[in-house]
């Protein structure tokens, strides 16, 4: 009898769970350049595979937008989510204001290629966030893991709308370290090299210099933002056993970033006459404050940023953000990967 008791206990919360859950998820919209590294895809995975996510849409950020929004409509579709809207932001030079230098078909975006099933929506996506945020005020959680001319569009198109986000998180600014590929081997392997963790020094961020006048709208613009900086980024590097674990677990999602991995290596090898299969899951940080703010300490700021797209941070003046300072590196890749493996996404899977 006891255990007849314990047993319908245990299916009562099983039952209780999901409607609980679904009843607290968090509105998130994920604004990204997917398409030109590796690590949005994975961002991307983590959003997709979190339950505590309602996402209310993907909106694309930066260069060849249009691709961009065929890969994520595809990886959507492959998973199972076609329900979530990709809108599409205005096309861009890869680094605005420099019209020669203009942004090129990455070869992640060939996922895409000949793709029509699932198609973006026609409102622009910095309407459509407007959109979001005013239907919804304090209630979403922007995360911007790529440059930020949606930010900017937004800012200009109506100024108090970003004001409206419950909370934007940012992969985005450097303030007291770079893109330390020397540190990162510190960080790798303790003792080795150590001198070389003295050389870092704060670096232009890409997603903050891409498109400088954008950013200057975005970092005042009064929203509250916590930034996911170089500092507590660019070591986060995975490892090949953990490569493998994905790439072996062979669902729709896994299958879709082992796909995108080739093409971006490819891509890199081409580019550079050699192989790499190390990567920086830079994103998914902007993610996992979202989603696990234990793993952080931040720090209030005063952050603006200056030509040539650094961040700066005057202490004059009072806050108007947080800045990511420390992350506990290891429990971190632990759940991120967990995520990614443990998951049955895809059609074929969930009986659609």
């Amino acid at each position: 009898m006891r255990k007849s008791a314990v047993l319908l206990a245990a299916i009562c919360i099983f039952v209780m769970v999901p409607a609980l859950t679904a009843a607290e998820r968090q509105k998130v919209i994920l604004d990204t350049d997917i398409g030109s590294d590796l690590d949005d895809a994975f961002a991307l995975a983590l959003v997709l595979t979190a339950p505590e996510f309602e996402v209310l849409g993907i909106t694309m950020d930066h260069g060849l937008t249009q691709k961009r929004a065929q890969l994520t409509c595809r990886m959507l579709y492959e998973v199972g989510m076609e329900n979530i809207p990709v809108a599409v932001g205005r096309q861009t030079p890869l680094n605005v204001g420099k019209d020669k230098d203009l942004d090129r078909e990455w070869g992640q975006m060939h996922y895409g290629d000949g793709f029509t099933r699932l198609k973006p929506i026609s409102t622009p996506a910095p309407d459509f966030i407007i959109q979001m945020l005013r239907k919804y005020p304090q209630e979403v959680v922007l995360i911007t893991i790529g440059p930020v001319p949606n930010m900017g569009d937004i800012v200009k198109k109506d100024p108090e709308a970003l004001k409206l986000a419950k909370h934007i998180y940012a992969m985005y600014g450097s303030f007291y370290r770079g893109y330390d590929m020397k540190g990162m081997v510190t960080e790798l392997h303790p003792g080795a090299h150590s001198e070389w963790a003295a050389m870092s020094v704060p670096s232009a961020e890409y997603n903050a210099a891409m498109d400088v006048d954008s950013s200057k709208l975005f970092s005042a613009s009064g929203a509250k933002i916590t930034y996911a900086p170089l500092d507590i980024t660019t070591f986060l590097v995975m490892e090949e056993r953990d490569q493998q674990k994905i790439w072996m677990r062979h669902s729709p999602l896994t299958d879709a970033l082992a796909g995108l991995f080739a093409l971006w290596q490819t891509d890199f090898d081409d580019m550079n006459g050699k192989g790499n299969s190390m990567w920086v899951i830079y994103d998914c940080v902007a993610v996992a404050m979202a989603l696990w703010p234990d793993l952080f300490t931040t720090r209030p700021a005063h952050v603006r940023v200056i030509d040539g797209g650094f961040t700066v941070i005057d202490e004059s003046k009072p806050p108007n953000c947080e800045i990511g300072m420390t992350i506990n590196k290891d429990e971190f890749l632990k759940r991120v990967l967990h995520r990614w493996v443990y998951q049955n996404l895809g059609r074929q899977l969930i009986g659609d």
